[in-house]
């Protein structure tokens, strides 16, 4: 039996719809072994962000050399890091380990509003992490704060896919969940061609660690050897079907169905 393992490098969400625990749980789901370096301790719940502690960058740091000497991950996501120190931490023993297959979801605010991600971090998330990127996954919120673009089409997605791979990731979903419109576009590129993943938007409050989840998706698909279009698609099914059954637990923006990907096949 050959035993891939994906690591997530995020915050925790003690409602364990988002960060550390919607990753580790996509991972399982898509037959990855999942391990952690936690970020930040967040309090947290479907209502909102009531609290944030980073994590000291020196037990960052520690969480990775023990993975790294021990445990080398097939594939490797970053999620919610914070702050500028920690986005250099990270990047640099990234680089140490010389680890594959980065995905970085640019976490920057939750879902009730709260900033997850400090102003000044966003030129060291740039200039540091992006470059390390197999694919990056913004948001619409999060591509106009990498790009300084206002997007409101597709061709503006497609723009500023463009401008993030210009940043040095090798490729980019720019995700069109917050746009407008019955349909969404999921839209791939990778320094040459454009994939559109459409799919009908479905009402509802329940959408807490989507993008948390849909990057995890990738990564486990990626840690099992799958191409790069081949994850992008698995990860853009598995975080439909949880959109569509949803669990409705919480009182505000509820989890995402992590069991619904593989209940559905």
């Amino acid at each position: 039996m050959t035993v891939v393992k994906a690591l997530t490098i995020a915050g925790s969400d003690s409602g364990g719809g988002a960060g550390i625990q919607a990753d580790v749980k996509t991972f399982q789901e898509l037959g990855s072994f999942g391990m952690s370096v936690v970020t930040a301790v967040t309090a947290q719940n479907t209502i909102g962000v009531h609290g944030v502690y980073p994590i000291p960058e020196e037990g960052i740091v520690e969480q990775i050399d023990a993975i790294g000497k021990d445990l080398p991950p097939n594939a490797t996501k970053t999620g919610m890091l914070f702050s500028s120190n920690i986005i250099k931490a990270v990047s640099g023993r990234i680089r140490e380990y010389n680890l594959s297959n980065i995905v970085v979801d640019p976490v920057m605010v939750a879902k009730g509003g709260a900033k997850l991600l400090q102003d000044d971090a966003v030129k060291s998330l740039k200039e540091s992490l992006l470059p390390l990127a197999t694919v990056v996954t913004p948001n619409i919120p999060e591509a106009e704060i990498l790009t300084g673009l206002t997007i409101n089409t597709v061709a503006d997605q497609k723009e500023a896919a463009k401008r993030i791979v210009s940043m040095g990731a090798k490729s980019v979903v720019v995700k069109g969940g917050h746009g407008v419109g019955a349909k969404i576009i999921d839209l791939f590129y990778d320094g040459d061609q454009f994939v559109e993943h459409p799919s009908k938007r479905i009402e509802t409050p329940h959408t807490h660690g989507t993008g948390c989840t849909f990057s995890a998706a990738i990564t486990a698909e990626l840690a099992q050897g799958k191409s790069m279009k081949e994850a992008v698609q698995v990860g853009k099914l598995f975080i439909q079907r949880g959109i569509e059954q949803t669990l409705g637990i919480g009182q505000g923006h509820g989890p995402t169905n992590h069991w619904a990907y593989k209940q559905s096949l």
